[in-house]
């Protein structure tokens, strides 16, 4: 499946919204970073998916705690309290994207050097359970 240029130009800015929150975490909850970040993120994710279907995504009832936390945490950040914005941000965000979590450690297991770390004994799933 080939990407847009839409959805290329939304997997940029998804990625450069995640680089800037990192170095906003790393700078000190740094508010403007953070700020940049979440918007780079927001756009982003906007561009790969579509207007609708992200929407529908924030909008879903089973979701509706992790969409007031991570938008919530947004607000927070805008509001100049960037540590717990990020706080109850990242809150929001496990309970939005956790069920993705399994498909992108599969994804990364298939990877050449990060997929040999991966299922390394002490950290792969089979490991844990016996």
């Amino acid at each position: 499946m080939w990407l847009s240029d839409t959805q290329k130009i939304g997997v940029g800015l998804t990625a450069f919204g995640l680089f800037f929150m990192l170095m906003g975490v790393m700078m000190f909850f740094d508010g403007g970073l953070l700020a940049i970040g979440n918007i780079l993120f927001l756009v982003g994710l906007t561009l790969v998916i579509g207007t609708q279907k992200t929407m529908y995504f924030f909008a879903r009832k089973e979701k509706i705690r992790g969409t007031a936390c991570f938008l919530g945490g947004i607000l927070l950040v805008f509001l100049k309290w960037p540590f717990i914005g990020v706080i109850i941000e990242v809150f929001g965000f496990i309970n939005l994207f956790g069920d993705f979590f399994p498909v992108v450690v599969g994804f990364l297991r298939r990877l050449p050097v990060i997929g040999n770390v991966l299922s390394a004994p002490g950290i792969s799933k089979k490991a844990i359970v016996e």
